[in-house]
């Protein structure tokens, strides 16, 4: 079995009781709902990273963004017909704001990793397909009744 370590960023933006998700198109998780982010690419600060996924995903340029944890998780999944691979996803959380009320989602996607992005209820988020980010994320906070700063 392959191994792989991947290291991403991602941002947990709640506006209205709402989370800010995009669908995954690709990997693992496809057809999942998954916190905006990726890959750290060679020489970008983490912060930056947050910031170029962020526009790629979303379409969302003015925003702010600060640490909020960082979690990880192993799965094993099929990588190629016959081949299985074992992943260790390690993320660094931002919580996110929006500097501007007047915002416009970029719901057609990236062309890349997601197939658009959309406000989802935190009511409701336990009926969608969602990913182990956004469940250690979420799920707790929300049966803790906590409150993101």
């Amino acid at each position: 079995m392959q191994r792989h370590t991947h290291l991403g960023v991602y941002g947990v933006l709640i506006r209205d009781n709402k989370v800010l998700l995009i669908k995954k198109s690709r990997g693992p998780h496809t057809g999942k709902w998954d916190l905006p982010g990726g890959s750290i690419e060679f020489g970008e600060e983490p912060y930056q990273t947050l910031l170029r996924e962020f526009e790629e995903e979303t379409g969302l340029t003015d925003v702010q963004g600060s640490i909020l944890d960082s979690l990880s998780y192993t799965l094993i999944y099929p990588y190629r017909e016959n081949v299985m691979e074992e992943l260790h996803h390690i993320g660094i959380l931002y919580e996110v704001r929006l500097l501007k009320n007047d915002v416009e989602l970029k719901t057609d996607g990236d062309g890349q990793d997601s197939l658009g992005a959309a406000w989802i209820d935190l009511n409701e988020i336990r009926q969608f397909p969602v990913t182990p980010f956004v469940e250690k994320t979420l799920f707790s906070r929300i049966d803790n009744s906590e409150k993101f700063c």
